[in-house]
């Protein structure tokens, strides 16, 4: 299936190649080197361009794979046609050990190898100036093709040089990510297989979670958070005594109690963990022991949103509230993972 880009991929593709080139033709022109015949740019900066502006993720297009790819590979391409006097076998010769040192040394560039292959079987100006063909005008090409990229992606949007998304670090793992897919499974995998991919651990993983996020919103997206709260929750004021939130916990079985205002607004929420400490008979206010700001969730909202609030987030009890921020109802874990499971039901039934 063909790839589909969006508009803004296309603007920058367009413009970036458009000023990369223009930057790295002008800058060979400024600093010319070598006899006056020598082209002030060579057709592998048109490969270059693409990948850089239409495809900056890519590991064959990070800074030292275009730097280290179209550099050495054109002192590889010098180096042949002034050895073999074969131009074919110059030729052939040079991109294959084109290919071999840029993945010796990590700098896989698809131009690259055109640029060896520029080197063996260019003209006689470009045999005259030797090994300086790869200073200019490959080297100033490149890096000032690079420059421009850098600063189109980023202004656009795209960070470059690119870098994977990275797992959340500090603290325990949720369960989520404790169970799911992990980056050193997908490092496993890929080194299984037994085509090696050109693509990022880091951006699989991405990839992968976010799919796995769109597959729990379309099995859970019909059910939304109103249809799974408790309705008729039990409120207090935070002027109200801790004594008093004790008895609403005992008298009701519960194991927290949102604290709102006059107009029923949420403002804070008391767990059953933060009496633990408390004298049982303590008249202090509800409000100095409550948790705020606290987090809330729209009646209207799917239930797929609660499940990173309550796995990523570690929240146990989410108060839910209407348009006005007014109190409906709680959702606990337990109406959660009963959801869930109901939901883990029937998509084995499906496939069943």
């Amino acid at each position: 299936q063909p790839l589909t880009y969006q508009r803004t991929e296309y603007l920058r593709g367009g413009f970036g190649s458009l000023l990369g080139l223009l930057a790295a033709a002008w800058s060979a022109q400024l600093f010319h080197l070598g006899p006056e015949m020598v082209p002030f740019i060579i057709a592998p900066m048109g490969a270059s361009a693409v990948l850089l502006f239409a495809a900056p993720a890519s590991p064959l297009a990070q800074p030292w794979s275009v730097l280290g790819g179209n550099i050495i590979s054109s002192l590889i391409g010098v180096a042949a046609a002034r050895l073999i006097p074969d131009t074919a076998v110059a030729a052939a010769l040079a991109v294959a050990v084109a290919i071999v040192v840029m993945c010796a040394l990590r700098c896989l560039h698809p131009p690259g190898g055109a640029c060896a292959l520029f080197a063996a079987v260019a003209t006689s100006s470009v045999k005259d100036q030797g090994f300086l063909f790869a200073v200019s005008p490959v080297a100033l090409n490149t890096v000032f093709l690079l420059l421009v990229a850098i600063l189109i992606n980023n202004l656009t949007g795209r960070r470059y040089p690119h870098q994977p998304p990275r797992p959340k670090e500090g603290g325990p793992a949720s369960a989520s990510q404790r169970v799911g897919l992990q980056l050193a499974d997908i490092r496993e995998a890929i080194s299984r297989l037994d085509q090696g991919l050109d693509v990022l651990p880091g951006d699989v993983l991405a990839l992968v979670q976010e799919a796995e996020a769109r597959a729990v919103d379309r099995q859970l997206g019909r059910l939304v958070v109103r249809t799974v709260m408790v309705p008729d929750v039990a409120t207090v004021r935070r002027s109200e005594t801790i004594y008093r939130v004790r008895m609403i916990f005992h008298h009701n079985h519960i194991k927290a109690v949102p604290v709102v205002d006059d107009d029923r607004r949420v403002v804070g929420i008391i767990t059953i963990y933060d009496l633990f400490r408390l004298d049982l008979v303590n008249l202090d206010p509800a409000g100095s022991i409550m948790s705020s700001p606290v987090r809330t969730v729209r009646g209207d909202a799917p239930v797929a949103s609660l499940v990173a609030l309550m796995t990523e987030e570690g929240l146990r009890h989410i108060p839910v509230v209407d348009a006005d921020e007014r109190i409906e109802g709680i959702v606990t874990r337990t109406e959660l993972i009963a959801v869930l499971n109901r939901a883990l039901v029937a998509s084995r039934e499906t496939l069943g």
